[in-house]
């Protein structure tokens, strides 16, 4: 069969062919993205096609493949009219030319802007591809049904594997690759969460030394006083030392006793929660749905001989989602103080985690918890005033120790690396 076609109708109908195939891939593209982002559509059409997907795509596969066929065929009649004209090498460059054309214009190209606009691209032309999906529907059930049947003779499992269970990291990563078109704030938190399994609940505890609470052995007028001007609603009861926790009290359940005259020791006693211990080196996301199965909202930290490390509450694993929100000032409240020429007076009780926050440091976090014990750790002997030590680049002077522990340092700006002439020329 010759078709005798004007040599610029045939090139008008290929470009018209890979505009056709671009659109049904950005299509595509589109309606598995959309997928991903959303349970439903308010488009009855487009509810249609995620509602039967595998019809979907076997439809857009199909009509694909068939415009790829016409496109073939329409280039081997135009070959014949580029062979008389153009030398070898010229052709095949001219070939080169249109596959990367192609590639670009009818793959590449509809797949990024589709996965950048995936409503747009689904909402186009949904209507069209319901409709023509209800009149092609017994081929395209016919189709699967032969695929089927293929997969089933060489004994292949025709539904999918049970979902593949990722780690972390690799969440964490298909989280921010697949998060284009989530809003940052919504982004960070779900790496957050991701990071939770990473994270301890030793990473985040208030330490043993800054936690508050109410002694039972201390008179009661004390107390008294104490409970009045308490901070918190939930109030840490120990006796005689922090090592002899008895457990939390509620102000709401002391307020009533209070406002009548009649909250004495004994009351006190009994109103005491017994306190919920748990073992360091829990992760916050196992600690959070524990947290919710014991019906909890603090717990004791300690280690494998029963010794008191610290305190973790609910707030501080929801305050590493969402960030800080808490209104009382006593992690923060004179841990930090920023002074002009860049450097940091810190409190060597500091969590490491907290300053590299804050000052956007990159301190090491995979030993010491504190920069007191990061300090000592790099020093490996009793720290002294006026005593300097570098840091991760970061030169640091402590101004102050008590108890042989830092109670006060500076943190200087980070000095430049080293370039690589002056360090061998150090070693030399």
């Amino acid at each position: 069969m010759n078709l005798q076609l004007p040599f610029s109708l045939q090139m008008t109908l290929l470009v018209i062919l890979i505009l056709c195939i671009s659109i049904l891939t950005a299509s595509e593209t589109a309606l598995l993205t959309y997928k991903r982002l959303h349970a439903a559509s308010r488009k009855t059409a487009l509810n249609q096609l995620l509602a039967h997907i595998d019809q979907t795509l076997t439809l857009f596969q199909l009509f694909k493949y068939l415009l790829i066929i016409l496109a073939t065929v329409l280039s081997l009649l135009i070959s014949p009219q580029l062979l008389n004209t153009l030398l070898v090498w010229q052709w095949l460059l001219a070939l080169l030319v249109f596959t990367l054309v192609l590639l670009v214009f009818a793959e590449l190209l509809p797949r990024k802007l589709a996965r950048l606009y995936p409503e747009t691209f689904a909402y186009a032309f949904a209507n069209f591809y319901a409709a023509t999906l209800k009149l092609v529907r017994p081929l395209v059930l016919s189709i699967n049904a032969f695929a089927t049947l293929i997969l089933r003779l060489c004994k292949q499992p025709t539904t999918p594997h049970k979902l593949v269970k990722f780690s972390g990291a690799e969440l964490k990563q298909l989280v921010e690759v697949e998060g284009a078109n989530i809003p940052p704030e919504h982004l960070e938190m779900l790496t957050s969460i991701v990071d939770l399994e990473s994270i301890y609940v030793e990473d985040i505890m208030i330490p043993r030394h800054q936690l508050i609470g109410i002694d039972l052995a201390k008179d009661w007028a004390e107390l008294e006083q104490q409970l009045i001007h308490s901070l918190f609603t939930r109030i840490l009861i120990y006796e005689s030392s922090v090592d002899n926790i008895l457990g939390f009290v509620h102000l709401r359940r002391l307020l009533p006793l209070l406002a009548e005259d009649k909250l004495d020791r004994e009351h006190l006693k009994a109103a005491i929660k017994p306190a919920y211990f748990i073992p360091k080196g829990t992760s916050l996301l196992q600690q959070l749905l524990n947290f919710r199965e014991q019906a909890r909202r603090s717990a004791i930290v300690v280690d494998e001989y029963g010794d008191i490390l610290g305190m973790l509450a609910l707030e501080d694993i929801l305050e590493e989602i969402v960030g800080e929100f808490s209104t009382v000032p006593i992690r923060h409240e004179h841990n930090i103080q920023r002074m002009p020429d860049g450097s940091a007076w810190v409190d060597g009780a500091s969590s490491i985690r907290d300053l590299n926050q804050s000052l956007n440091l990159k301190l090491p976090i995979d030993g010491p918890k504190t920069i007191n014990g990061l300090i000592m750790e790099h020093l490996e002997l009793l720290p002294v005033p006026g005593m300097t030590v570098l840091i991760a680049q970061h030169p640091m002077e402590i101004r102050k120790t008590r108890k042989n522990a830092i109670k006060t340092l500076i943190i200087y700006p980070a000095l430049p690396a080293p370039s690589q002439k002056e360090f061998e020329h150090g070693k030399s």
